[in-house]
C-alpha cells in the first residue's frame, strides 16, 4: 500500500483581493507521479510553488510526513524544482551544473563525483560533463536540469511544465524518458501541465483543476472514461455533451429518442449532461441510424477523418477512418457503453457544440501559461 507523504489542507491562496486556491484538499503518495491539470490561470501552478516554499498561503497547511511546512523556507525542504525555463549556469560546463547544489552541500569530492556520475547515467547523459550548455540541444538541456534537481536526492521533485519548449517529437520522447527516470530513481513526481496528452501519458494520478478548484482527482483512464463534469469532458479529449433527461436508471432521452444507457442513481427525470466521446460513434446508412444527419466538415488528420454531423442544428464531431463526404446525409447508431451521464454543473451549456469547428494545435497556445498562474 502507498504511503502518503504530502498533504494540502483546505488551501486557499490570494493576490490583491483575488482568489486564485480556492479550498485545496489533495494528498500526494510516495513514489507516486501525479500531474496537475488545467487551463492557464487554474492555480495549478500557484499550487506547486506552495508545495516548493516558493508561496506561502493566505490560509491552509501543508503537510510533509505529517508534519507542517508552511514556515520551513524552500531550500530545506526535501523538495527540488525543475522549473519552465530550465536556468542553468552558461559559465559552467554539465558536469559542474550538477554538481553545483552538492558542493554548497559541502560533500566530499568523491561523493559529488560518484553521485553525478550516477545521475549522468540515469538521464541518459553519460559521456557529456564537459560539454558546455550552450552545445546542447533543449532536450538534453531539459536533462541536466532534472539530473541537477535529482542529485541531491530529494524526496519529491515539483515539475513545472519542463517540455514547454521543446518541439512536438522531442516532448514526446521526453514524456517517455520522466516516466522511467521516475520509476528508476522511485521518487515522487508532481508534474504540472495544461497538455492532456502529456498528464494522460505518464500519470498514476490526474488531478483535473479549474478557477483554483479541483474538478475531478483519478486514474488517467477513470478522468477519460468517466468524466465529472462537462470541464473535465471538454477538456480531456473531445467530447458531444448533449442536454438530456434521466427517465429513470439505464434509461435516458435526447434528441427526442430514448436510449439505453449504463449509468445509474440518477433521479427519476432529472436534466443531465450527455457526453459521446467522437471515437466511439458508428456511421450506418441513414435509414438504420438512431439519429439521422448532415455532414458539414471533413478533415484529415492521418489516422482519421475529424468529420462534423449537424443533428437537428447541433453540431457533433465524429471521429472514423470511413470517409464521408461534405453534404451526404448520414445515420449513426450509439450503444449503451458509450453512452456517458453527469449531473449538471456550473458548466452545462459551455462545451460540446462543434458548430465553430477548428482543429487548435496546442503548439500554437503554449506561451500563455507560467506567469498568470
Amino acid at each position: 500500500m502507498s504511503k502518503e507523504l504530502i498533504r494540502l489542507q483546505d488551501l486557499t491562496m490570494e493576490f490583491d483581493g483575488e482568489r486564485v486556491l480556492d479550498g485545496i484538499n489533495l494528498y500526494f503518495n510516495d513514489k507516486e507521479f501525479l500531474t496537475l491539470l488545467g487551463p492557464s490561470g487554474c492555480g495549478k501552478t500557484t499550487t506547486l510553488r506552495i508545495i516548493g516554499g516558493f508561496l506561502t498561503p493566505t490560509s491552509g497547511r501543508v503537510l510533509f510526513d505529517d508534519k507542517c511546512i508552511n514556515d520551513v523556507p524552500a531550500y530545506q525542504r526535501q523538495i527540488n524544482t525543475v522549473f519552465q525555463r530550465y536556468a542553468l549556469f552558461p559559465h559552467l560546463d554539465v558536469y559542474g551544473n550538477i554538481a553545483f547544489g552538492l558542493k554548497v552541500a559541502k560533500l566530499s569530492k568523491e561523493e559529488i563525483q560518484e553521485r553525478v556520475q550516477e545521475i549522468l547515467t540515469v538521464v541518459g547523459l553519460k559521456g557529456y560533463e564537459h560539454r558546455s550548455i550552450d552545445s546542447l540541444s533543449g532536450g538534453q538541456q531539459q536533462r541536466v536540469a532534472i539530473a541537477r534537481a535529482l542529485v541531491n536526492r530529494p524526496k519529491v521533485l515539483l515539475l513545472d511544465e519542463p517540455l514547454a519548449a521543446l518541439d512536438l517529437r522531442l516532448r514526446k520522447d521526453m514524456q517517455n524518458e520522466l516516466k522511467r527516470i521516475q520509476q528508476a530513481m522511485g521518487i515522487t513526481f508532481i508534474y504540472v501541465t495544461h497538455d492532456q496528452e502529456e498528464a494522460l501519458s505518464m500519470s498514476d494520478t490526474v488531478v483535473v483543476m479549474d478557477k483554483g478548484r479541483i474538478q475531478q482527482i483519478g486514474k488517467p483512464e477513470d478522468i477519460y472514461n468517466e468524466p465529472k463534469n462537462a470541464f473535465v469532458a471538454d477538456f480531456i479529449g473531445e467530447s458531444n455533451i448533449l442536454d438530456g433527461i434521466m427517465l429513470s436508471d439505464y434509461k435516458v432521452k435526447f434528441f427526442g429518442r430514448v436510449f439505453d444507457c449504463v449509468d445509474a442513481g440518477f433521479a427519476p427525470n432529472e436534466p443531465v449532461d450527455v457526453v459521446i466521446r467522437p471515437e466511439d460513434i458508428d456511421f450506418v446508412p441513414a435509414g438504420e441510424g438512431h439519429l439521422v444527419g448532415t455532414v458539414t466538415s471533413v478533415t484529415f488528420k492521418g489516422l482519421n477523418y475529424d468529420i462534423i454531423v449537424d443533428f437537428r442544428g447541433f453540431k457533433w464531431l465524429i471521429q472514423t477512418t470511413d470517409y464521408h463526404g461534405e453534404g451526404e446525409t448520414v445515420g449513426i447508431r450509439l450503444n449503451p457503453e458509450d453512452i456517458h451521464i453527469m449531473h449538471k454543473s456550473e458548466y452545462s451549456g459551455m462545451f460540446g457544440d462543434y458548430s465553430s469547428y477548428s482543429a487548435e494545435y496546442d503548439e500554437l497556445t503554449e506561451d500563455a501559461d507560467d506567469e498568470e498562474e
